[in-house]
């Protein structure tokens, strides 16, 4: 079984992450893992901790010469901006962050013994494992994309026609969002956002391409893909929905209107990972009953915005039940850009986990031998001559 874990504070000495239940044989590179880091710590709207921070990863367990070897594997990512104890009392609980409620539920007389850990800090280590997760799924065709769609109200309608045209842009854009015609409305409103010490949330779309029939499963609730997609996403901090396919939007039509027809190809049978039969619509976003239908899994989540204002909203001293206004931690405008690489890491885990739970095996030659298997399996299965 594919899990994983995540451990360390924000301003703490490291954040640490284990893998367990990752295949032996797949050759690991930290430059990947570091170039996914870069990333999270990259995008217009981020705070100065990013330029006190350069996140590097060093693999600590379960790699031996650059190659997993089966057992768990530890990632360590230094902090930088160690400086936990020296850091001062928070006794005004911020709106919309785990501060009040955490003091309360841990009876703490600090809100800072809360807020270092529920800080979007951790979700560097996240970042990490999806890196390393990455590199599986590409032994078998599968790509995680995950790019900005709009932010504070400014929305993208465009769809992605080619792949490597949209990672070029999103490579290009500031905001990491594919489509230059609202780049500029994005930055300007950001700017403007920065200067009134507000912040900003948007919405991020992650596709999965090449994601064969059969992931996931409807037997029972909490294996059913759509629902831990949905439930990997909300963990990402300042998450607050999540939709696949059309989404919310199919409150609205007609049934008609959203059921996505199915055709079969005899000609594409051998070739495909849906057995021949094919779809020319997408609405359910590649997922049906719970299981992957070998369309793009296509998923968005809705982020809010940061909750630490340079302009803080009223609270209550925990202490003296005075009011006051909320303790203002150093904290990014839009942190939507980096939100988009952490949801595109827990994509990742959700669909490698399902993977090895349809396919695993104890090394990447067994886990190909099943999956090899299934595929010829499922292509003579579908000629029911």
């Amino acid at each position: 079984m594919l899990y994983f874990k995540t451990a360390g504070e924000s301003h703490g000495k490291c954040l640490i992450a284990i893998v367990e239940g990752f295949p032996a044989g797949i050759l690991i590179d930290e430059a990947i893992v570091n170039r996914e880091l870069r990333r999270r710590q990259g995008g217009l709207g981020r705070g100065g901790r990013m330029q006190i921070e350069e996140d590097r990863v060093e693999i600590l367990s379960g790699v031996r010469k650059n190659i997993t070897i089966g057992s768990p594997i530890c990632f360590m990512i230094k902090n930088s901006d160690y400086k936990i104890d020296e850091l001062p009392a928070v006794t005004r609980p911020r709106p919309g962050h785990a501060d009040l409620a955490g003091v309360m539920k841990y009876n703490q007389k600090d809100a800072r013994n809360i807020l270092e850990r529920a800080s979007a800090r951790e979700t560097a280590a996240r970042v990490a494992v999806g890196a390393v997760l990455k590199v599986l799924l590409f032994q078998f065709g599968i790509d995680v994309f995950g790019y900005v769609r709009g932010i504070g109200g400014i929305n993208s309608d465009k769809f992605i026609k080619d792949m490597e045209v949209a990672k070029k842009n999103r490579e290009q854009s500031r905001s990491y969002c594919i489509d230059h015609d609202i780049e500029g409305k994005i930055i300007e409103k950001i700017k403007q956002t920065a200067e009134k010490g507000d912040s900003l949330g948007g919405v991020i779309e992650v596709i999965a391409y090449g994601v064969p029939v059969g992931l996931g499963n409807h037997t029972q609730w909490d294996l059913r893909l759509d629902a831990r997609l949905a439930g990997a996403l909300m963990s990402v901090q300042a998450i607050k929905g999540v939709e696949l396919g059309l989404g919310f939007g199919v409150a609205d039509k007609f049934g008609s209107e959203v059921h996505d027809e199915i055709f079969y190809d005899e000609a594409k049978q051998d070739k495909s990972l849906t057995g021949g039969f094919k779809r020319t619509t997408n609405n359910a976003g590649g997922i049906e009953g719970g299981i992957s239908n070998g369309e793009p899994i296509v998923v968005r989540a809705y982020m809010k915005p940061i909750p630490t204002l340079k302009k803080p909203l009223r609270s209550v001293d925990l202490l003296s039940k005075e009011p006051f206004t909320a303790t203002y931690e150093r904290s990014d405008v839009c942190a939507v850009p980096a939100a988009s690489v952490v949801c595109e890491a827990m994509v990742t885990f959700e669909i490698a986990r399902a993977f090895l739970e349809k396919f695993g095996g104890d090394s990447l030659d067994e886990v190909k031998r099943n999956y090899e298997g299934y595929l010829s399996n499922m292509n003579i299965a579908t000629n029911f001559t």
